[in-house]
């Protein structure tokens, strides 16, 4: 008898362990489909959550850097425009200038010719030469000071070179035409000689 329970016993005991292990296979598929279901949902939804967040962020930092440039480009674009703007202030002028150096020039030289008319003539070309001046001079022309000076080509126009011993060598030995400036822009270089 004792061998037959021994063996009852082995032959039981594989049967328990067969019914004990096809539970677990049936549980354990259960198990592993409902673990991956419900982990990549949660994952899924976290990292589309983190990835919109991302691109929100990254756009926003684009508005601003294109906010940022827009600004800049129109602050530039502004102090361009107002510096045109005395510019052109500053130099529309220019033409009829000229023209009325000019006219000053040939009073100069009438004032240096002998008058035979007499003092009155000569007083009042004065009085007009003056007059025309102070306007010059308001308007911003300035006199090109060149005379016993060093020649600089900014300013200069040298048409001859000569031997005197009035100036050192590179300095004006003498004006042949005055030049002017408007508002500092030099609009008629002085015509000078200059000495070897």
């Amino acid at each position: 008898m004792t061998n037959k329970t021994e063996k009852d016993q082995n032959v039981q005991m594989p049967e328990n362990e067969n019914i004990q292990n096809e539970e677990q296979l049936k549980e354990e598929p259960e198990a592993e489909e409902q673990e991956p279901k419900d982990t990549s949902g949660a994952y899924d939804e976290g990292s589309e959550e983190k990835e919109e967040t991302c691109e929100e962020t990254k756009e926003d930092e684009d508005l601003n850097t294109k906010y940022l440039r827009l600004m800049a480009d129109f602050q530039n674009y502004k102090k361009r425009t107002e510096k045109q703007k005395s510019e052109i202030h500053a130099y529309a002028n220019e033409k009829i200038v000229l023209k009325l150096i000019e006219v000053m020039d040939n009073f100069e030289r009438a004032l240096g010719a002998d008058a035979s008319e007499g003092d009155s003539f000569k007083q009042g070309i004065e009085m007009i030469f003056k007059q025309l001046s102070d306007v010059l001079t308001d308007a911003g022309v300035k006199e090109i000071e060149a005379e016993s000076t060093v020649f600089d080509p900014n300013f200069h126009n040298a048409v001859m070179m000569e031997d005197t011993d009035k100036v050192e060598s590179g300095m004006v030995s003498e004006v042949l035409q005055k030049g002017y400036t408007l508002n500092g822009k030099v609009i008629r270089p002085a015509m000078v000689k200059v000495a070897n």
